[in-house]
């Protein structure tokens, strides 16, 4: 399969090269490990996919140097290319201290992607976990659970079981995750506490939501200095 990004490098190449500061901060900052100390002066894209880009880095001691620069995730195709590389040049910014980091002042909950992805399936699970077996004891309702149950309460770690750990573990694990990026990017303990407490509960959803708002944010910003 061809590369989407890969096949429109040249215009790219080009595009970049009225840029050249954007990949001298590409290359300090995401390739600072490659530079080994050494001082950058100027760089130009001499390589670009959905994996990576390359820069041949002008040295101060006149010499020069290709760093390879990782995109990960992989870009999806070349619509991808403008947002993510305005994201990396605010990222790489950010931390060059040449800009401030995006800040949070509101939380906006995804209440429909919360709903579809976490309520539902975990109301299934309560359904299934607390549904009485008993066939005289329950009604009709609860037919499907006494279906189930045999399949996903057997064993010595049953499906139900591993349910429940396989959600709590994950939800602690991106609570905690969106905890050190809160520390950042929250505007106040008030936000950055709703965003961790909605993690721990909703999960997933919460965490990319926080995400977005955080790369729109940085992409506002460079757009404004563009």
């Amino acid at each position: 399969m061809s590369d989407p990004v890969a096949e429109k490098s040249t215009f790219l190449k080009m595009y970049m090269s009225n840029h050249p500061d954007t990949l001298v901060a590409y290359a300090k900052w995401y390739g600072k490990e490659q530079l080994e100390g050494e001082v950058v002066t100027g760089a130009e894209m001499s390589g670009i996919d959905c994996k990576s880009m390359t820069l041949t880095c002008t040295l101060k001691n006149g010499g020069k140097k290709d760093v390879r620069v990782v995109i990960d995730p992989p870009l999806g195709g070349y619509e991808d290319v403008k947002p993510r590389l305005l994201e990396m040049k605010a990222i790489a910014q950010e931390g060059l201290g040449m800009i401030k980091s995006p800040i949070l002042t509101e939380v906006d909950f995804p209440w429909t992607k919360v709903l579809t992805t976490t309520f539902l399936p975990v109301c299934a699970l309560f359904y299934c976990t607390y549904a009485p077996l008993d066939a005289s004891a329950g009604s009709a309702v609860f037919a499907p659970a006494r279906f189930l149950s045999p399949y996903i309460r057997a064993g010595p770690v049953s499906i139900l079981l591993a349910s429940w750990w396989v959600l709590i573990v994950m939800h602690l694990l991106e609570a905690v995750y969106v905890g050190t990026v809160a520390r950042k990017h929250a505007g106040s303990f008030g936000v950055g506490a709703t965003y961790v407490l909605g993690t721990l509960g909703f999960g997933f959803p919460v965490l990319v939501e926080m995400r977005k708002r955080i790369q729109d944010k940085r992409i506002e910003s460079v757009m404004k200095i563009e």
